[in-house]
């Protein structure tokens, strides 16, 4: 794991029950107390939040549990998740807000603190973000049954940029194609939060390669 041992930054964190990839576009009902004034602020600020992946608990906080037989499970979840920064922000009514956001690169946490609210602040490291690596020769399947994927959406979908990732593509990049590609599969959350950490891009694409063979995506 390629750690930027510089830079220790305080944000807020959202946790999810998905894996948010680099260049992914994250859309998000927000309707809880922890998290409205939180995205408003970063907003206003031009500033990201934090999006990790739970490793137990939900995404909606639960009132305490009155029964010991079933105590509320807590809220843990991996150390290394990604900066979403907001681009559309709408006040659909009081309480509830809906945004969009566009997935920025990769943290490492050094710690989490929760608040009374309930509100997860998180001390962070910059991860080094993938370098550019041409797709070979022998792995340029994955990239042209992506872009097959890509232009059915396209075509399939009604409403303007509806697909689940930012605008330019990068089809010849080994990083950005094993990205998008994990977005698709139907794969354990364990095994998507591993290949988003993972810091060798063609090593994921590599990997991805023998998801897409075992499911007969590519031959």
């Amino acid at each position: 794991m390629s750690v930027q041992p510089i830079n220790l930054t305080s944000i807020p964190l959202f946790p999810l029950s998905e894996v948010l990839f680099p260049g992914a576009v994250l859309r998000l009902r927000i309707f809880e107390v922890r998290y409205l004034d939180m995205v408003k602020k970063q907003h206003l600020a031009n500033l990201p939040f934090g999006v990790v992946t739970l490793k137990t608990g939900t995404e909606v906080a639960k009132a305490p549990s009155i029964n010991p037989q079933q105590p509320n499970v807590a809220e843990t979840f991996f150390e290394v998740g990604t900066l979403a920064y907001i681009t559309q922000l709408v006040q659909v009514q009081a309480g509830l807000l809906e945004i969009i956001c566009e997935a920025g690169e990769r943290f490492v946490l050094d710690s989490a603190k929760q608040s009374a609210t309930g509100l997860w602040m998180g001390q962070t490291f910059e991860f080094a973000p993938d370098l550019k690596v041409k797709i070979p020769s022998d792995l340029q399947n994955i990239s042209d049954a992506l872009q097959v994927v890509v232009n059915k959406l396209s075509q399939e979908t009604q409403t303007p940029n509806a697909l689940p990732f930012a605008s330019p593509y990068f089809f010849e990049d080994c990083s950005w194609v094993a990205n998008r590609w994990c977005q698709f599969l139907r794969i354990p959350t364990e095994l998507r939060q591993r290949l988003m950490q993972l810091d060798n891009p063609l090593m994921r694409l590599e990997l991805v390669g023998d998801l897409l063979r075992r499911q007969g995506i590519i031959s």
